[in-house]
């Protein structure tokens, strides 16, 4: 019970074990009251043991006892409803433009949300190959909230996509959200040599100074960016939301039939640090690679995959190689099953076809699911009717996300 200021004087507070014991929801409840210093207070019980009803609890100065009142549970339902049509009703707006790699994840997105309408581009090239470009209706979204569903998944499509980036806010519009799924740049660079080029902190800096809109900065939503020092690389002339895929996977594997024996497997101490807090109620292992030799293999640093299904949690994958020989030293310490989920399924050179199914909990021989989202659009077309892949949509997740 909670009540607001002043607190429930000794009187009261003496009384609240009588109170309950003999409240009877269906006939009136005086209790007297000595301390004339009480003034007024009024709480609501949300329910009581066994007792979904409503009820509220008012005293008044000068008044010689507490009135605890049933609401009418259709009323209190009815306004219940009333609260969630019109927060939907009255949710933001959002005009979501996207480019010919995002079209299918922008007409999931704005399936989840009534408040968000798509808005294409012309996307053209003159005949030096050089981009040409128009927004239609570009006065139509005047004191709009915009935003942009982009793809980097290619060197090729960027300069075209921040083209546009860099075109909306200045259209008049309201507020400006970039949504980046997969923020490409960084993944496989390491800055250990003089010379190295740090080519995700370069992106950082370019988006960062998208030009502002009328309601300020640029809103960036991202999933699971790789490195995670790369958070720290964008200015204050963006507003970075970070999010996660990883609420995906733990809905899916409460669906499973075996959800009660799901270990997880980090392939890697990143892995591990990136996620581990994420899914800390689930039996973990930690596998890492070790050299031998010329060689460097994976083994278990710690946990048990005996009898379990385990599956294994990265961010991303490209090769593959990794998730594969962790897939080999689980099978052989005992998995029963294992699946694999990165958010951002990479896969060049159509690396994917590395991974078989495993025929029915063959766990030597291949994964159970593999899961992934459509943040790798041109992946997902590849993968989508193809065991053990199975597609985990973030459209949910940003539809939400364009709400902030």
């Amino acid at each position: 019970m909670a009540a607001t200021s002043p607190p429930l004087t000794s009187s009261l507070l003496n009384r609240k074990n009588s109170i309950f014991s003999s409240f009877n929801p269906l006939k009136p409840f005086p209790i007297s009251l000595n301390d004339k210093k009480s003034r007024r207070f009024r709480c609501q019980f949300k329910s009581f043991e066994n007792q979904p009803s409503n009820f509220s609890v008012e005293f008044l100065s000068g008044s010689e006892s507490i009135h605890l009142i049933q609401n009418s549970p259709s009323t209190f339902s009815m306004s219940m409803a009333a609260a969630a049509n019109s927060a939907v009703k009255h949710g933001k707006k959002v005009c979501l433009f996207y480019c010919a790699e995002t079209e299918a994840l922008a007409q999931r997105i704005a399936a989840e949300s009534d408040a968000i309408e798509l808005r294409s581009i012309k996307w053209r090239t003159f005949d030096d190959g050089f981009p040409n470009l128009f927004i239609p209706n570009a006065h139509g979204i005047r004191g709009q909230h915009v935003a942009f569903l982009a793809s980097f998944n290619s060197p090729a499509v960027i300069f075209e996509q921040l083209s546009v980036i860099y075109a909306l806010p200045k259209l008049f519009i309201s507020s400006f959200t970039l949504v980046l799924p997969f923020f490409p740049t960084g993944t496989s660079e390491r800055m250990e040599d003089e010379g190295d080029v740090a080519t995700a902190f370069t992106l950082a800096r370019i988006l960062s100074n998208i030009p502002t809109s009328k309601g300020g900065p640029t809103s960036l939503v991202t999933f699971d960016i790789h490195a995670l020092q790369e958070r720290f690389y964008f200015g204050d002339n963006i507003l970075p939301c970070f999010e996660s895929g990883i609420p995906l996977l733990k809905n899916r594997l409460q669906q499973l039939p075996d959800s009660d024996k799901i270990s997880i497997a980090f392939p890697d101490d990143g892995a591990w640090k990136r996620f581990h807090k994420q899914l800390q109620h689930f039996p973990t292992i930690v596998c890492n690679k070790v050299r031998m030799g010329d060689q460097r293999i994976v083994r278990i640093k710690e946990g048990d995959a005996t009898g379990r299904h385990v599956v294994i949690v990265d961010d991303l994958v490209q090769s593959g190689g990794t998730l594969i020989e962790c897939q080999k030293v689980l099978a052989a310490n005992g998995a029963a099953k294992i699946s694999a989920y990165v958010t951002h399924g990479i896969f060049p050179k159509r690396s994917w076809q590395r991974f078989e199914h495993d025929n029915g909990g063959h766990p030597e021989k291949g994964l159970t699911y593999f899961w992934i989202t459509d943040s790798c659009p041109h992946t997902v077309k590849e993968v989508k009717t193809k065991l053990p892949f199975e597609i985990l949509s973030l459209s949910g997740s940003i539809a939400a996300a364009l709400q902030i």
